[in-house]
């Protein structure tokens, strides 16, 4: 029986959404295969578990360890090859973030694997499945076949449909406590979070991102406005990080985060190439530019001609006032 390993990330303790991806990624794959969840941490890991197990995991595994309480290339590489070697899978998700772009690469170097990242989509399942993912900063993309060994992957956040979580389901969940992680060249003493508490940008379903167009700090704040009425995530350009606008930490495109919500909302962004890159995936995108002339209309599914500073405000009143309760 083939059988998948899905790693779990954490946030705060949280398990992140993409992590519930991975196991949808993975019946895509193969459907007949045996799902285990793998999940890394000092605390909370059976939680964890449990939480995988809720969204489709036939079972999971758990490593804690001091040394896993934050995510480090060395201790996380080698927790995750015991396991692997212990399992011997026959294919491994993860997701494509920060920490699944760094550790996949080097477990599969361990391994001497093959790796097919960013994915978007899957067709077909097993061997004979295509994967397909997004090249030339999303001007095209290439779809892989995996033709011999293991099936490792790594998937865009957002762009698996996961199934509804099961609170009844069960599984086994099993601790391994022999595992060594030691010849550590990095240790995190502490961690300091610059971002802003809120919606996850690269999990966010509605993002509204600013540029340049907002002319200033004080320019961001109706975005802030406007994602608190929608239960959004705020991003921007690099030209409004670069000008000091907002924290780098909210830099989309192709040096910044690549994010594929529902709605985008891109607010005095020109729509330069780069930025492009980070968000053109979008389901449904929204311009509001005072240039007609402005690249992000070409990619736009709707276009508002006008200055961001002025329409953000009033495009917040009118939302308020639509899930303001009806009087009788």
């Amino acid at each position: 029986m083939s059988k998948i390993l899905t790693f779990a990330e954490l946030k705060a303790g949280v398990v992140r959404n993409v992590s519930f991806e991975t196991i949808a990624a993975a019946k895509q794959i193969d459907e007949n295969a045996e799902i285990v969840a793998v999940v890394f941490g000092n605390d909370g890991t059976e939680n964890a578990a449990n939480k995988m197990i809720q969204y489709g995991s036939d079972r999971a595994i758990t490593v804690t360890d001091e040394k896993l309480k934050n995510y480090t290339p060395d201790a996380f590489t080698q927790a995750a090859i015991a396991v692997i070697e212990k399992e011997n899978p026959t294919g491994i998700v993860l997701g494509h973030t920060s920490v699944g772009r760094n550790l996949a690469p080097r477990i599969a170097s361990k391994l001497g694997s093959g790796l097919v990242s960013d994915i978007t989509e899957i067709e077909g399942s097993g061997k004979d499945g295509l994967f397909i993912r997004p090249i030339y900063s999303g001007k095209a993309f290439e779809k892989k076949k995996i033709e011999n060994g293991l099936l490792f992957v790594t998937i865009r956040p957002n762009n698996f449909t996961l199934q509804e979580a099961d609170k009844n389901r069960s599984g086994d969940v099993t601790e391994l406590d022999n595992i060594v992680i030691k010849d550590l060249r990095t240790v995190i003493t502490e961690v300091i979070r610059k971002s802003s508490e809120g919606v996850d940008l690269a999990e966010a379903k509605i993002i509204i991102a600013g540029g340049r167009g907002l002319k200033s700090e004080e320019g961001f704040k109706p975005l802030y406005e406007l994602a608190d009425t929608l239960g959004a995530a705020v991003g921007a350009s690099r030209g409004a990080c670069d000008a000091g606008y907002c924290d780098y930490s909210l830099q989309i495109g192709q040096t910044g985060k690549v994010v594929t919500p529902d709605l985008y909302i891109a607010c005095g962004i020109s729509g330069a190439i780069q930025h492009l890159a980070g968000m053109s995936h979008s389901k449904v995108i929204v311009a509001i530019n005072k240039d007609p002339e402005a690249q992000i209309f070409n990619i736009a599914d709707y276009g508002i001609v006008g200055d961001a500073l002025e329409i953000v405000p009033k495009l917040n009143e009118t939302i308020k006032k639509m899930k303001e309760p009806i009087q009788s």
